[in-house]
């Protein structure tokens, strides 16, 4: 038996899925997704994964992926009118990717909506991100072939305007861009990467990769599904110990200045004899005091 929409209910002892069951499958989605298909033929094969059907998504998604980047693209251009284009090129990237278009199939409950091979199934398929993002990239593509870009805008105004609301391009930059710009900043040397370990199964892969900066004594080491996921998110973790550790030291070299400020007024405030107009020169010179504590250094 083949699963369908989370229900073993509707099915035929060919695997395939009755038609009553089909449309009423067909007709639930367009509900969510606010878009009635001309030719419903169109959402069913976008539904269709290729471990289920030779007639299946992947030329859908080919076009959805297309037409949401493009579109993605007119979005960001339009509300952020003051942004440059390396800036918006990182945007679009954080929005178009597998993971994030991942979380917006599971917003409109696309697993339970898709055809799927028995392996797959028991791989747990529904769950996997990689094919819930192709699915969303052939919906898209669908509806873009039934309707037109003006349908396919709609669509993808209603699933990604609230993402694309408040988006910091500096945030967005990869982590190990960013971790590379602060050290380059600070005249150190780039960081090193070394693959730790390579485990599980062809397609299970997990690579554990080690990313050190020797000039600030830093080191953490990731685990992810591919090597590079796992040199970023190494990166992450030695960036944001950089980052503790600078704002450390501001706030050190910050509360030093502060003391010494505090410490030669207050001596100069005990000393008999000081008329008014001397304890305000006085304290002019403590503020220059406080200012050469760290010599060597720009002030904050």
């Amino acid at each position: 038996m083949i699963e369908i929409a989370g229900s073993s209910k509707v099915l035929t002892t060919k695997g395939m899925v009755t038609q009553d069951a089909s449309t009423n499958r067909v007709e639930k989605l367009q509900d969510k997704i606010g878009y009635r298909f001309n030719a419903p033929r169109l959402l069913q094969q976008a539904l269709t994964h290729k471990s289920y059907s030779k007639t299946n998504n992947e030329r859908l998604e080919f076009v959805g992926d297309a037409v949401l980047g493009y579109l993605v693209g007119t979005m960001l251009y339009r509300q952020y009118p003051d942004v440059q284009e390396d800036a918006l090129s990182l945007m679009r990237a954080q929005l178009v990717r597998g993971k994030t278009l991942a979380q917006v199939a599971l917003s409109i409950q696309l697993p339970e909506y898709l055809l799927l091979g028995s392996g797959e199934l028991r791989s747990g398929g529904r769950e996997r991100a990689s094919i819930l993002a192709d699915a969303l990239e052939a919906v898209i593509g669908a509806v873009h072939e039934d309707g037109g870009i003006e349908q396919a805008q709609g669509l993808v105004h209603r699933l990604f305007d609230d993402l694309t609301k408040g988006l910091d391009a500096q945030s967005l930059k990869d982590p190990k861009t960013r971790l590379q710009e602060l050290l380059q900043g600070q005249g150190f040397e780039l960081p090193l990467y070394t693959v730790e370990q390579i485990s599980g199964a062809d397609h299970q892969r997990q690579y554990t990769v080690k990313c050190q900066v020797p000039a600030l004594g830093l080191m953490a080491v990731a685990q992810e599904s591919s090597r590079r996921g796992a040199e970023k998110a190494s990166a992450q973790q030695v960036l944001l110990l950089a980052l503790t550790e600078q704002k450390t030291k501001e706030k050190t070299k910050q509360n030093a200045k502060q003391q010494a400020k505090k410490q030669a007024n207050s001596e100069l405030d005990t000393s008999a004899g000081l008329g008014s107009k001397s304890v305000k020169d006085a304290r002019a010179s403590g503020d220059q005091i406080a200012d050469n504590v760290n010599p060597g250094e720009n002030n904050d």
